[in-house]
């Protein structure tokens, strides 16, 4: 119902109402008493009617402006094409039409906000868009924090994280992890004018910056680094140049990313770990059955350069194999 017609019921009761008042205070005819209850009953029907009828008109503007409350589901623009059998899987159909990914939306080029539409973008969402699309489902994507981000997954808050999530015996035991979809190295950054860091095995007893539950932050620790906290790669960044550590140990795709958009020339990469082969999967929880229609719609996309499309379009290449 237009809000007009909200206004125009009030507007109505209020005439009815002056009305019986009005009739009330001329009536001086005793002979008349009948016509006129029965008249002022069929006056209070029509305003209980309109009363009903205008509290469900307002009921139902407030019902509606809930549901469009806290809604971040979005039709996938990939130009993925869906199919029939991942479509009819029985974990895809458990989705109701939408899948659901944490990601953290501050990690370029991967998961990020475009400065101009402020829109989130990335490899990563584009990825998990096509994903999406392939499985003939809607894609929603809900930010937070890395350090959280696991236990949005075993909370159910949404489906899958979709956030370089490195496939590792510890997180494979835990969680339904997908095929990757990106391949990556670690490397080394310093302040340009550190010379005593040529190799990963020199961060030992040096203080790294490092997203606390992040891949990079676990390898950092394996070398040996003392290890400060911060919340993304961009406090990582701002920590080195501040002086207040000497390194952080990131993504060569992200570092990468960060040189050609920022041209920052007061740190580097300073060493390239190419023994450390890293690939990065979709995680899903144990028992949801969705690392299989997820697995075939990889391949398939794979196949059909979509893949290679997404990659080359962020880094210049294709870096999922």
């Amino acid at each position: 119902m237009p809000p007009y017609q909200g206004i125009w019921i009030g507007q109505a009761v209020n005439r009815i109402l002056q009305q019986e008042r009005g009739r009330a205070m001329s009536q001086v005819n005793p002979g008349k008493a009948r016509r006129r209850k029965k008249t002022r009953n069929i006056s209070i029907l029509v305003i209980v009617v309109l009363v009903i009828a205008l509290a469900g008109f307002f009921t139902v503007r407030s019902l509606n402006a809930k549901s469009d409350q806290g809604s971040a589901t979005s039709a996938s623009s990939s130009g993925v094409t869906a199919d029939a059998a991942l479509a009819n899987d029985p974990a895809v159909k458990k989705l109701n039409g939408t899948i659901s990914f944490g990601t953290e939306g501050t990690y370029s080029p991967f998961s990020y906000h475009d400065k101009n539409t402020k829109k989130l973008v990335g490899y990563d969402i584009e990825v998990a868009q096509a994903v999406a699309d392939k499985l003939g489902v809607k894609s929603k994507f809900v930010e937070t924090q890395f350090d959280g981000i696991f236990a949005g997954l075993e909370s159910n808050h949404y489906d899958g994280i979709a956030n370089q999530v490195e496939s590792t015996p510890e997180r494979q035991q835990k969680y339904e992890l997908s095929d990757p979809y990106t391949v990556s190295y670690p490397v080394v950054i310093t302040r340009s004018d550190n010379t005593s860091v040529t190799s990963i095995d020199d961060i030992s007893g040096r203080t790294a910056a490092q997203t606390e539950g992040s891949n990079w932050n676990h390898i950092a620790t394996e070398h040996g680094a003392k290890i400060q906290t911060v919340p993304g790669f961009s406090e990582s960044m701002n920590a080195i140049e501040q002086k207040r550590v000497e390194l952080t140990v990131n993504d060569k795709l992200a570092a990468k990313d960060y040189f050609k958009t920022t041209g920052n020339k007061n740190v580097k990469i300073a060493a390239t770990d190419t023994s450390t082969k890293l690939e990065m999967s979709f995680a899903f929880n144990k028992g949801s059955g969705l690392s299989k229609p997820v697995n075939k719609a990889l391949s398939e996309l794979s196949k059909d350069g979509t893949l290679a499309k997404i990659g080359t379009k962020y880094f210049g290449e294709d870096v999922s194999k």
